[in-house]
């Protein structure tokens, strides 16, 4: 479903030039759900613009479906971190998750039945009247959930989206998104910093280098399908899988600081 081919991306200006991610290739096969985890500052994000054509690259390719991708694809949805930023205020709930559907040659009943779906499907059948200030925190999150669901993507991309909700409301919404997962098997990639989330959601979790990043480790997550926050967590090959990682993001965190502090190369400037 989706083919990342030697992506690269260099940030140039203002007399200076960052290369965030640096050489990444892999891919993710339809109806999986590949969580993606690196050191603070790896390109996380850059790598997720790139991938929904959000930003292009400085190098190499990506395609979802077989297309390549050159701006954002039709068949792709994001969920944000920012979720009091995605939504509008002074729209109610169901016009907040109807709007994409405005792009789509649909007309108002299928559009409201996919509302009324999404909506149900997140536990908030009886929000779209609302507006979102009138919600919690995790509840516009799962608005903002519900309005990528109603787009019917091929591709889910979630960058981050439970950092700033509670530890409550956050696993919560991790079993709302792997329930979600298995019912409707979209193609999801999660981006996370919380390594204990990375291996309780992926089936497949990939760890990031430092930046410029590279895909440093291909680690997949063999716990059960049916995970639950007190049974999956405390589990000892959750713990080993989790050790496992924390050991490749120290092992990048080291050859980060290295490569910093390290003299460029002759004929090379830092």
């Amino acid at each position: 479903m989706l083919e990342v081919r030697g992506l690269r991306k260099v940030y140039e200006g203002s007399g200076r030039r960052t290369e965030a991610v640096g050489d990444l290739t892999f891919t993710v096969a339809a109806g999986e759900l590949v969580c993606l985890v690196g050191p603070s500052g790896c390109g996380k994000t850059t790598l997720l613009k790139c991938v929904g054509g959000l930003l292009r690259p400085t190098a190499g390719e990506v395609y979802l479906a077989g297309r390549k991708v050159v701006g954002p694809p039709p068949g792709t949805a994001f969920v944000f971190q920012e979720y009091g930023r995605s939504l509008f205020p002074w729209m109610r709930v169901g016009q907040n998750v109807e709007l994409p559907l405005r792009q789509k040659d649909l007309g108002r009943v299928r559009r409201r039945a996919l509302v009324a779906d999404a909506l149900a499907s997140v536990g908030l059948a009886d929000a779209a009247g609302a507006y979102p200030w009138q919600l919690s925190g995790g509840m516009q999150q799962r608005v903002a959930i519900a309005r990528a669901l109603a787009y019917e993507p091929d591709v889910l991309l979630m960058d981050e989206p439970f950092a700033a909700v509670d530890a409550q409301t956050r696993a919560d919404l991790e079993d709302l998104v792997r329930r979600l997962w298995r019912q409707r098997r979209i193609t999801v990639v999660f981006v996370t910093h919380d390594i204990d989330e990375a291996v309780y959601l992926g089936e497949r979790v990939l760890v990031l280098s430092a930046s410029p990043t590279v895909v440093q480790e291909e680690l997949t997550i063999d716990l059960p399908a049916d995970r639950d926050q007190l049974h999956t967590r405390v589990a000892p090959r959750f713990a080993e899988l989790r050790t496992r990682v924390y050991e490749q993001i120290r092992t990048a965190k080291r050859a980060g600081s290295t490569a910093k502090t390290d003299p460029p190369p002759p004929g090379r400037t830092a």
